[in-house]
């Protein structure tokens, strides 16, 4: 039989979910047995050679749940349902996809490409529109849908590891876009402060002319608010500093973001989201794995004015 399309492997995977701490290898033996798939089958593999068909599609249902809220990550590299998984089995339906995921406001969220966290950011669609779209708008839409489950992913690696890698990752990622001079120059100054709301300070450039000093939060939930950037300011005076970055894995409030839009500081905050789009900007925790080459008919060409 031919390996269902991922919409439809999403009750299959939630309905295991509900079992237990789950993998997606394991899902994916599990459902192909359920579904009576042939060696030949299992194996298939997508058109890049690179990951097989099934465990391709049950990875992404399982990506469109989570963001749903219907699964959970409880460590890496596993999933479990959550209340609202368990809910909606409850009701027994006959299907789960996006129409039925767009009923959760964390998936509508995801699917329209809202930035919740910044009421100024214009939606992105990045749901593909098989039926109305052209298939460059079609392609743009899946890209947009990769970029965006690469975000979650680190995301949710960066909080599932401690807050050393954490540090060493935004000395990667200084580095990456040119702070700092070197990793033992920057590994020096990151980290070396620990007191008064500052984790460390780097070089702003490479002959050390001047200095940024930052604050790393490593957070799974917890929105930092505008007591915690008030304190890293306070730091920023006490050392005589007119510039800091402050990184978190979560959001901040509005209230933070307010705040620092009138210091005499310079103070720059990162969040979870923006920390993602930098670290795949700058080619830090990712790496190329295909390349696809798009050509258009040369009109010069064919010209014989």
């Amino acid at each position: 039989m031919a390996i269902p399309d991922y919409q439809t492997l999403m009750l299959p995977v939630l309905r295991l979910a509900s079992a237990g701490e789950q993998r997606v290898a394991d899902a994916a033996e599990q459902i192909a047995d359920d579904l009576g798939l042939s060696p030949d089958e299992r194996e298939e593999m997508l058109p890049s050679g690179r990951q097989r068909l099934l465990y391709n599609r049950i990875q992404w249902a399982k990506f469109y749940l989570s963001k749903a809220g219907l699964v959970a990550s409880p460590k890496r590299g596993r999933f479990v349902v959550t209340d609202a998984g368990r809910a909606l089995l409850a009701t027994n339906p006959m299907r789960i996809g996006v129409n039925e995921l767009k009923d959760y406001e964390g998936f509508r969220e995801f699917f329209s490409g809202q930035k919740s966290s910044d009421d100024d950011a214009a939606p992105v669609t990045i749901a593909p529109t098989v039926e109305t779209g052209t298939p460059e708008e079609q392609i743009e839409a899946a890209y947009q849908a990769v970029q965006s489950a690469l975000r979650a992913d680190l995301l949710e690696r960066i909080v599932q590891n401690t807050p050393a890698f954490f540090e060493q990752l935004i000395v990667d990622l200084l580095i990456a876009m040119g702070y700092g001079g070197s990793h033992k120059n920057a590994a020096t100054q990151l980290g070396r402060s620990g007191d008064g709301g500052v984790d460390g300070v780097i070089n702003e450039d490479r002959l050390g002319l001047d200095r940024v000093y930052v604050q790393a939060k490593r957070y799974s939930e917890t929105t930092v608010g505008r007591p915690d950037v008030q304190a890293f300011v306070g730091s920023l005076v006490g050392h005589g500093a007119t510039k800091g970055v402050f990184v978190t894995t979560t959001t901040f409030s509005g209230q933070a973001r307010d705040y620092v839009k009138h210091l005499a500081q310079r103070v720059i905050l990162i969040d979870g989201e923006r920390l993602t789009d930098l670290m795949i900007e700058y080619g830090v925790g990712v790496r190329i794995s295909r390349t696809i080459e798009f050509k258009r008919l040369d009109e010069d060409f064919f010209s014989e004015e």
